[in-house]
């Protein structure tokens, strides 16, 4: 029987590792900008065109490579960063393993173009699915260029696998901001078929946070710093007020290496306790500076989870850090316009003897005289005691007597409900805590959350303009553009067509920004930016829902951004088109949430609750 063991090809060896080191584009991202990085960089490049399927070019101002370096990069476990195991104790490059090039090698047509300071010319190599092309010198500036271009051509089957453009385009968005946020001091770009998608400059960690996700976060953002002998904490939690309903902006940077740990976010989260309400995280860019002999950075072929040696100390520290500076915040002493001025010792000439202060009586006041004013500025009469007869004047000619109802006008709020409102006077209509819609019919209640009715109503005005024609715009005399984070800006633009049907007018216009031609009818006008961002805010949060059914999530998001929120007051005749207008939906019932919408009760089970 002969041997069945053997060693794998070269190649196949190193398609398998490209399976761990890289998943998508934005996988080999990663890679090359930690290898940017590490070659001391201070301005660095992005170029992709097809979602990075087709291009994925990061071009930086390192140190560059000799010939034999650049040929040697292209090896597996070829590294300049470890020479011995003890290194490993010791990391704080980047990258470290030796793998991603030879990985990236092995699934794409690289070339690579590179130059020392030193040398008087580079040299240029092209490798094909781990296959050495060509090498030769070459006329290329200082640093290093490396251009992936197909990346997945000889496997198929792994590229059937990726997501669409979209998609991939916003995982290369968040690997690229989690470099860009780490490092701060280096000046970075991305451009996107052509278009320039971000530009930052060099600065300090605030400003690449504002530069990043938009200039509102620089009063969104509470400072960290605390310095203690097992670890540096420094960066920024987000204020509680900008909660928002998914884990958007949350980064913990160890020693400038992105990194993800669910414990050292339990920490942050529990330092958040009775400041959020219910389902809301906070925004937090944290960097951890410790040895690197207390961590392991070894443990995933990505380098985003690490090892803590003393996992409760940091706990414990990052709970504190983070519990202290929203203490700060709190209690952070502000300008007080409102002062008490009886405090307030005037200034008096030198020699000038004070004066003795004096109270001054108005006699002739008389509080039940002529007219008061209100505490809410009505004018009210003021009724004497010999005049609260008056009160009960016209009392005997009111009719409290309810006309005798025929029985087949009993109400029934599942059969012909709409029928039976459409018929009932407007005084049947009122409103409980400017939250509920109360219909009375003989010996019923109808109860409606109005806000749940209102929501219900729009879906489904929403879904039929989907399947048929498009709801009405309502033109703004002054388009109003709108600017966008980039991932943000992608978002929207995936949802564009459903957004226009739905009666915005928004089109493209420049970079990250959208101008609004015109609104839904309707819709209060100043709001546009809100429920844009609400919307977006909801795909971000159900971003597989949307993307397998795009117009009934979208539908769903704008009717619960739309719809009146509590605490509106309502006329009896709104309340009695509102209440129409739900129980002539196909499932008045519930939102398209889930949520109930309304529920009856009869005299009988009022009765019931005082025997």
């Amino acid at each position: 029987m002969t041997d069945i063991i053997h060693l794998l090809p070269d190649a196949v060896a190193n398609q398998i590792a490209a399976g761990e080191v890289v998943q998508r584009p934005a996988s080999a991202l990663k890679e090359l900008l930690e290898n940017a990085i590490d070659a001391g960089s201070t301005n660095i490049k992005v170029i992709i065109k097809d979602a990075g399927k087709t291009l994925l070019q990061v071009i930086d101002n390192g140190c560059g490579m000799s010939g034999t370096d650049a040929r040697m990069c292209f090896e597996r476990h070829a590294t300049s960063k470890i020479k011995k195991a003890e290194d490993l104790f010791a990391i704080r490059t980047m990258g470290f393993r030796g793998e991603a090039m030879a990985s990236i090698a092995a699934i794409a047509q690289v070339e690579l173009r590179t130059k020392r300071m030193e040398d008087e010319t580079g040299i240029s190599i092209i490798i094909e699915g781990a296959e050495l092309k060509s090498s030769e010198s070459c006329v290329t500036p200082d640093g290093t260029s490396v251009s992936v271009k197909n990346l997945f051509f000889n496997v198929p089957a792994r590229r059937n696998f990726l997501k669409s453009n979209a998609a991939e385009t916003k995982h290369i968005l968040d690997e690229f901001q989690r470099v860009a946020l780490a490092r701060p001091e280096i000046s970075f770009s991305l451009f996107h078929d052509g278009n320039e998608v971000f530009n930052l400059k060099a600065s300090n960690a605030r400003q690449r946070i504002a530069n990043v996700f938009g200039a509102s976060y620089n009063e969104r953002l509470v400072p960290l710093n605390e310095e203690t002998t097992i670890l540096n904490i420094s960066g920024y939690a987000g204020k509680p007020e900008f909660a928002k309903k998914t884990r958007g902006e949350q980064y913990f940077f160890v020693n400038k290496r992105f990194v993800k740990d669910a414990y050292l976010n339990h920490a942050v989260m529990g330092a958040f306790d009775e400041m959020l309400p219910k389902d809301c995280f906070p925004s937090y860019f944290i960097h951890i500076d410790i040895d690197p002999s207390k961590i392991d950075v070894n443990i995933h072929p990505t380098k985003t989870e690490i090892k803590f040696e003393d996992e409760r100390s940091i706990y414990a520290i990052m709970k504190a850090a983070v519990k202290q500076a929203l203490g700060k915040f709190s209690i952070m002493p502000t300008l007080d316009f409102d002062q008490e001025q009886t405090f307030n010792i005037p200034l008096s000439k030198l020699g000038e003897i004070p004066k003795t202060p004096s109270i001054t009586v108005d006699k002739t006041y008389n509080p039940f005289k002529k007219t008061e004013t209100s505490s809410h500025g009505f004018h009210t009469k003021k009724i004497h005691r010999e005049d609260w007869s008056e009160l009960y004047k016209g009392l005997d000619e009111l009719n409290i007597q309810e006309k005798p109802v025929e029985t087949h006008h009993k109400i029934n709020f599942t059969v012909s409900a709409a029928e039976l409102i459409a018929d009932l006077d407007e005084n049947c209509f009122s409103q409980l805590q400017s939250k509920y819609l109360v219909v009375q019919k003989h010996d019923e209640l109808l109860i409606i959350d109005q806000r749940a009715a209102h929501e219900r109503v729009l879906y489904e005005k929403y879904m039929t303009a989907f399947n048929s024609k498009p709801l009405a715009s309502q033109q703004d005399m002054f388009p109003q553009p709108i600017e966008f984070t980039p991932e943000d800006f992608l978002y929207l633009s995936e949802m564009e067509p459903e957004v226009r049907k739905m009666g915005f007018d928004i089109r493209e216009f420049g970079k990250n920004t959208f101008v609004i031609h015109g609104i839904p009818s309707g819709m209060e006008a100043g709001n546009e930016k809100r429920v844009l961002e609400d919307l977006i805010e909801q795909f971000r949060h159900n971003v597989t829902l949307f993307r397998n059914d795009k117009t009934t999530q979208v539908a769903k998001a704008l009717s619960k951004s739309l719809a009146i929120k509590p605490g509106t007051y309502l006329a009896s005749k709104e309340i009695k088109q509102l209440a129409l207008d739900l129980f002539t939906c196909e499932n008045p019932n519930f939102t398209a949430y889930g949520k109930p919408v309304f529920f009856t009760m009869t005299t009988s089970e009022i009765e019931k609750r005082f025997t």
